[in-house]
């Protein structure tokens, strides 16, 4: 099982989501387009079942938060929700992507699988869009990539000392200034498109907590063999830092605004009994969850994107 979870993980932080944006809606007065990757997207069935029929291999869910704010606000505001799981900074600024769905062999066969290339997510964009939120850089930083390798090397070490630190440190400042300039190019890029619209960059919620005494040693509900010191380590020094990143680059741009889901999932990371992001597994099952938001986590997400919406299009 833990074999299989850990390959998994390199498919991991944004498996799959689905096609094509809704239609818009005469009676809607703002229009909203959703960009990002699986932490929008929800991929994982503890963030609701996939709803777009035909599939794109996007893998978005009915519990992520776009949708549940498209709930929420009725006919205010017209979605397009073309986000994508592991979808890069690059797939939403000028880079077709292919969707993976949830084809990852040997462990995981989908039989709809090749799907076809999905445009550039900011083509979505339009000269009318009035509001437009994008969450993205986990994959940009290459956090499938990490958390597999910590996942093998922790499998190793008995709990004991920073062998993914040890073996990736040296490369994460590079990564994360990746992220920094491709994420100040995407927002250029839509500023471009749609040169009235406030963008809402909307960061990661809390994954590892700050006590990771917390965290149980080889619980694939949690983060399994990895340990607690590389987890304190991808704290501070990956996902933490990946945050920042995002918000120093929208505060550098007039028409952006950070939204922060850090602070208010505190205690609902992985560890927590009160979990908002599921572990490597999902709690109570087999299913494969690679560390995404569940249904509670989107509600939250839901909350502080609203909020930001509202704000910016100046709705009381």
């Amino acid at each position: 099982m833990l074999s299989s979870a850990v390959a998994l993980a390199a498919g991991a932080l944004a498996p799959a989501q689905l096609a094509g944006a809704q239609p818009a809606s005469a009676a809607a007065t703002y229009q909203w387009v959703a960009l990002g990757d699986s932490y929008t997207a929800g991929v994982i069935p503890a963030a609701g079942d996939v709803f777009e029929i035909p599939r794109d291999g996007c893998e978005r869910t009915d519990q992520s938060y776009p949708q549940v704010i498209d709930r929420d606000l009725g006919g205010l505001i017209d979605l397009t929700n073309v986000s994508c799981g592991a979808a890069t900074i690059e797939n939403v600024t000028f880079s077709a992507q292919e969707p993976i769905g949830r084809h990852l062999p040997p462990f995981s066969e989908d039989p709809d699988y090749p799907f076809p290339p999905v445009p550039p997510q900011s083509s979505a964009v339009e000269t009318g869009t009035d509001v437009v939120t994008v969450g993205v850089g986990g994959n940009t930083l290459g956090f499938a990539d990490i958390l597999r390798t910590c996942l093998e090397l922790g499998s190793g070490s008995g709990g004991v000392g920073t062998p993914c630190r040890d073996d990736l440190a040296d490369g994460i400042p590079a990564r994360l200034t990746k992220v920094g300039k491709d994420y100040d190019e995407m927002l250029a890029v839509l500023h471009e498109r749609a040169a009235h619209a406030k963008i809402l960059a909307v960061g990661y919620p809390t994954v590892i907590p700050k006590d990771t005494a917390k965290c149980r040693y080889n619980d694939l509900e949690q983060f399994g063999p990895i340990t607690q010191g590389d987890l304190d380590w991808l704290r501070e020094d990956v996902l933490e830092p990946l945050n920042k990143a995002i918000e120093k680059s929208a505060s550098a741009h007039e028409a952006a605004s950070f939204v922060d889901l850090y602070d208010s999932s505190r205690n609902h990371s992985v560890c927590d009994a009160g979990k908002w992001v599921e572990g490597v597994l999902a709690s109570g099952s087999t299913e494969v969850a690679l560390v995404h938001p569940n249904a509670k986590g989107h509600r939250n997400a839901a909350d502080h994107v609203t909020a930001a919406i509202l704000n910016s299009i100046d709705v009381a």
